[in-house]
């Protein structure tokens, strides 16, 4: 298409977008002819006149637009045609491969919309030629595995035209010797690498500043905007409109860019690269390995300060400890050595010279979160399997978002189907800072009040009780026995989800069930729910990664179980730290922030449940405080429609009208 018409194309875009969106949403208009069993939905076509308004005025606009809305139509039409350069950004890779395999071609190819797309990720999605080919040389690897795995992705690099590790699915997402053969922002050359005229990161960065539409992920987006890292803030320049996606994961994501961390892991890299280099460009030099094993040796011994396989713990809690304040001294001594040792090698080659910069930033980081103290922000710790991360967090995001967002006029849409409160966002806009922003909410279109049923049962105790878990499980065999299986039950916490797996299996072979029983870390989530849908009749038991996400329609899912209203722990030290802050100003920190946090994550798992027009089922809460304290009123009031019962019967004869509809 040449330039001229691609000119008339717009302006035609821009005028009929300015008249009327209705055409484009009609029974009989373009989304209706291209995409099979489309129909009109009113809320789709509010919020679509709600957003190009937003886009119009360069506005700040927060949407809630409930399951069934179709809000990523919602948004597509008027961003696609408004014309200008669009930023969309999404949840999670998978969302970000589903808007630009199929939603966007879809819209744009419905409307005729003569824009070009681009999907950019974080650096660690592409294959590096550089970090491939010092793989391959330095020859160690963790597993037999990785030396099959690194000749596919050899092969891989050679006839790819992305480098995108989504793409060669012969090697497990969870490989360990991904991180061997990509790039991290400390172990970048760029400019300086002799693979950069090949690489597949600057090449999707190109892509992306020539293309209309651009989509990434929220953790990209962030990573580039604080470490002017990963080619989104090149972008922002010359973007007209932002859209977030799954809004609601913003202040964790932010909160999580906007601090500071520094991990056991960085230094094992570090001291490897290292021991690389060193063997690539100064093999004369024998105190360089040496010291790197120093280094190495001083971050595992950090790790090994905790018992625990993962979990976190405030800074003040370990204080005292005088086996983790030693570990830590050891770390930053190693690692001064090392770096001071780097210093007078680093002209040696670009690999030893980047290893250098890379010390004095890991040097200043650690040295700086043993040190700080800033009422702001709240220092934590964060173990992992193999690791363990010293964190330091700001109390708020807003004031730091809110500068983000400032400057250049331009759109900003934050759309989620949880965002709110019984339809009140003060909470997001306190958290995000976005006190100027519009919001709206649009209910959704599905007939809640036939299709679902909640059910809190009677007689079960409160959740913090001596075996509370057994109960539960004890209440829900029957609706599971009900339902035919076809059961996601979700949990707040693992240690709960796998009590529960025993009780579950001994409570149904008692019962004569014998439905599939799956449960989270049994495979990866995308394989648990192919095998949930495939099965039809199997029960998945599951904690925070099935909460949000997880799209099951039809029949295969009928019933949906919480065990507990999901309020984070009151231990975890940042949540700790923003409750002491915003109670020391003569606020409530529970009405005002923990309550609202648990609504959202709840409806989130309850939207789980009911995912197209034809969908029946029930949600199962097992918490009492739902009906027994003052606040379960603003709770259940936040979720859909549906009809309420406490009474066991009505579940049951609520699953024999299903049955007898299906029959």
């Amino acid at each position: 298409m040449s330039s001229a018409t691609e000119c008339v194309a717009r302006v035609k875009m821009q005028v009929i977008l300015s008249t009327d969106l209705q055409q484009f949403f009609a029974d009989s208009g373009p989304l209706a002819n291209a995409i099979p069993g489309y129909r009109l939905r009113p809320q789709q076509l509010e919020m679509a006149r709600a957003v190009a308004q937003a886009i119009e005025n360069n506005g700040l606009l927060i949407a809630e637009a409930g399951t069934g809305t179709g809000k990523t139509f919602a948004y597509l039409v008027p961003a696609l045609s408004r014309g200008g350069k669009v930023i969309v950004s999404t949840g999670t890779k998978t969302l970000q491969d589903q808007l630009y395999h199929r939603d966007i071609p879809m819209v744009r190819n419905a409307l005729q919309a003569p824009v070009t797309v681009a999907l950019l990720k974080g650096r660690a999605n592409y294959v590096c030629h550089y970090h491939l080919e010092r793989a391959k040389n330095d020859g160690r690897f963790l597993n037999r595995d990785d030396v099959v795995y690194l000749a596919r992705i050899e092969s891989y690099a050679k006839t790819s035209k992305t480098g995108d590790r989504s793409g060669l699915a012969e090697v497990p997402e969870d490989a360990t010797v991904w991180p061997l053969v990509t790039s991290t922002r400390e172990n970048c050359l760029g400019g300086d690498c002799p693979k950069y005229q090949d690489c597949f990161v600057m090449e999707a960065r190109k892509q992306a500043m020539e293309a209309d539409v651009v989509v990434v992920n929220h953790h990209l987006f962030f990573a580039d905007v604080v470490l002017r890292d990963e080619g989104v803030a090149e972008l922002l320049p010359a973007c007209n409109t932002v859209i977030f996606d799954e809004a609601h994961q913003l202040p964790e994501t932010a909160s999580l860019f906007f601090g500071e961390s520094v991990s056991s892991s960085q230094l094992i890299e570090l001291a490897r690269d290292t021991r690389i280099e060193t063997v690539i460009s100064a093999k004369d030099n024998a105190a360089l390995p040496e010291a790197s094993a120093a280094l190495e040796k001083s971050a595992r011994d950090l790790r090994l300060q905790f018992r625990e396989e993962s979990g976190r713990q405030s800074y003040s809690a370990m204080q005292d400890n005088p086996a983790f304040t030693t570990a830590l001294e050891v770390a930053l001594t190693r690692l001064t050595d090392l770096t001071a040792l780097l210093k007078s090698q680093a002209d040696r080659s670009e690999g030893l010279r980047n290893c250098w910069t890379r010390g004095i930033e890991l040097l200043s980081a650690l040295a700086r979160w043993d040190e700080e103290e800033d009422r702001a922000w709240v220092r934590w710790i964060e173990i992992f399997g193999g690791s363990v991360h010293l964190n330091a967090t700001p109390l708020s995001i807003a004031d730091i978002f809110h500068r983000q967002i400032s400057g250049n006029p331009r759109a900003w849409i934050f759309t989620s189907a949880t965002l709110s409160v019984q339809g009140n966002f003060s909470h997001y806009q306190r958290e995000m800072g976005l006190a100027d922003a519009g919001t709206a909410f649009w209910e959704s279109p599905f007939d809640y009040a036939n299709q679902a049923l909640l059910y809190v049962p009677e007689g079960l105790p409160e959740p913090n009780a001596e075996g509370f878990t057994r109960k539960a499980v004890d209440a829900a065999l029957p609706v599971i026995e009900a339902a035919a299986g076809r059961t996601f039950f979700l949990f707040t916490s693992l240690r709960a989800m796998r009590e529960a797996r025993a009780l579950m299996e001994t409570g149904m072979k008692k019962m004569g069930m014998a439905y599939p029983l799956l449960m989270q870390g049994e495979g990866s989530r995308t394989e648990l729910l192919e095998r949930f849908r495939k099965l039809g009749n199997a029960v998945l038991l599951g904690s925070q990664s099935f909460w949000e996400g997880v799209d099951v329609r039809g029949e295969a899912l009928s019933l949906v179980i919480i065990d507990r209203l999901p309020f984070a722990p009151p231990d975890d030290p940042v949540l700790a730290a923003r409750i002491e802050s915003i109670n020391a100003e003569g606020r409530n920190a529970f009405m005002e922030y923990q309550l609202p946090q648990a609504v959202i994550t709840l409806k989130q798992g309850a939207g789980r449940l009911i995912r197209d027009e034809s969908d029946r089922g029930v949600l199962m809460i097992c918490d009492p405080r739902l009906i027994t304290k003052h606040y379960g009123k603003r709770i259940w009031r936040s979720l859909p429609p549906m009809r309420r019962t406490r009474d066991a019967a009505e579940v049951l004869a609520f699953y024999r009208r299903i049955a007898g509809a299906a029959a």
